[in-house]
This record gives structure tokens, C-alpha cells and sequence, in this order.
């Protein structure tokens, strides 16, 4: 990827909402240019979409933890993200090396919610689970750098 691609891409992920216009005076390009190569990054790929952040304490989702999980029985089929996929308190399932199978990064609102999710997440994949309650994010989803 070029240069001046890697710092289009810099600039959305830190507002996604920019214009064209103000991606060309950051950029040295014109806004015709700009509105071409945001296009190719589009269907190349690069870019996937646009997002909302979201204050998760203002929506009633203030408690963040990741739940580490492994099948009870390791020879059984890893279904455990298709298993999962309904659950909407799971904002993410990552795939991981190591002991556990896969890490969840669950949002809810009280201890009782997180406490109902995991015997969910328990009983609907079969599973075992280590939780780590997340006490506070000094940072989360940071841009890359251009």
C-alpha cells in the first residue's frame, strides 16, 4: 500500500466522517483524487466499512470482560463461534494459541448479567470458562499511525 494510502486510512480510522474535501487539505491531493482512492481501498478491501463508537457506560453496558474458553471435550467439533454467534452480549471472538480455544469480549451491565452469560455461554458450547473483568480502558481501538 502507498504512502499517501496508508495516511488516508490514518485519517478515517480517526474520524470516518471526514470529507473529501478536508482528506485532500490533509493530503496534498485534490478532492476528486481523494474520493478515487478512498473507492479503491473500499473494493480492494482495506477499508471494510464505517463505524459508530459507542459509550458503552451511557447504553447501560458499563462492565467489559473477556471470557476465556475451552471445550470440556477436546475431541469434540470446534463449533464453539458458530455455537455463540446469537449471543448478544459477545462483541468479538478471538481465535488463540495457548490453553483456551477462544477469548470473548463480552459487554453487560451488573455482575448478575455476566454471571447469567457465562452459564449461557457454559451450557449452549460446552465449555469451560476463565473470566477477566475488565476495571478500566486507558485506550481501545487506536488508529494506526500514517
Amino acid at each position: 500500500m502507498e504512502d499517501i494510502d496508508r495516511k488516508i486510512v490514518a485519517l478515517l480510522m480517526r474520524d470516518g466522517r471526514m470529507s473529501y474535501t478536508d482528506l485532500g487539505k490533509s493530503t496534498g491531493l485534490s478532492t476528486s483524487a481523494v474520493h478515487q482512492r478512498v473507492r479503491r481501498l473500499e473494493e480492494r478491501g482495506v477499508i471494510r466499512g464505517y463505524s459508530v463508537v459507542v459509550d458503552h457506560e451511557a447504553v447501560g453496558l458499563p462492565l467489559t470482560a473477556f471470557i476465556s474458553i475451552k471445550p470440556i471435550d477436546p475431541s469434540q467439533p470446534d463449533d464453539s463461534p458458530d455455537r455463540l454467534a446469537g449471543v448478544p452480549e459477545i462483541e468479538a471472538c478471538y481465535s488463540v494459541a495457548g490453553d483456551e480455544s477462544y477469548i470473548l469480549k463480552v459487554r453487560v451491565g451488573r455482575p448478575a448479567d455476566l454471571e447469567d452469560l457465562l452459564a449461557r455461554i457454559r451450557s449452549s458450547a460446552n465449555v469451560t470458562t476463565r473470566t477477566t473483568i475488565v476495571l478500566s480502558t486507558p485506550y481501545e481501538n487506536r488508529p494506526m499511525t500514517a
